[in-house]
């Protein structure tokens, strides 16, 4: 039997969550498709949490991967992010971030934190780290 952890799915955003997954930038459908969609552990994309999309979610370890564009470097956009962060963190998930410019210029080591992050809230060994 599956056990399945409460993480404030909102029904309502299911159209928008579905918009997005058609539209996703070239850095998210890079990570989406070179890395997380095979990932050992199931990750979902575009899911919601709360009043709020992720663009990457992976239920089992409680934890959200966001790939943030230049909106998020203002500061109305980090402001909005740091308020957002807590209000996802009150579903005991945590929320790490990288930017199109990491995934860019340092897609194998946004791929190891990634695994590193999810496996350290597993208490498992990483897949992908000797």
């Amino acid at each position: 039997m599956k056990k399945y952890n409460f993480t404030g799915y909102n029904n309502n955003l299911k159209n928008q969550s579905r918009e997005l997954r058609k539209n996703m930038t070239e850095q998210e459908r890079r990570l989406w498709f070179c890395f997380l969609r095979n990932y050992p552990i199931k990750i979902y994309r575009q899911r919601s949490i709360g009043n709020y999309i992720a663009d990457f979610y992976c239920s089992k370890a409680k934890v959200i991967i966001e790939i943030d564009g230049s909106q998020h470097f203002t500061d109305k956009g980090m402001n909005y992010d740091d308020y957002r962060t807590k209000m996802i963190n009150e579903f005991g998930v945590s929320v790490i971030r990288y930017s199109n410019y990491d995934v860019n210029t340092n897609f194998e080591g946004v791929c190891l934190e990634i695994d590193r992050e999810i496996c350290e809230r597993l208490g498992i060994k990483t897949f992908f780290c000797p």
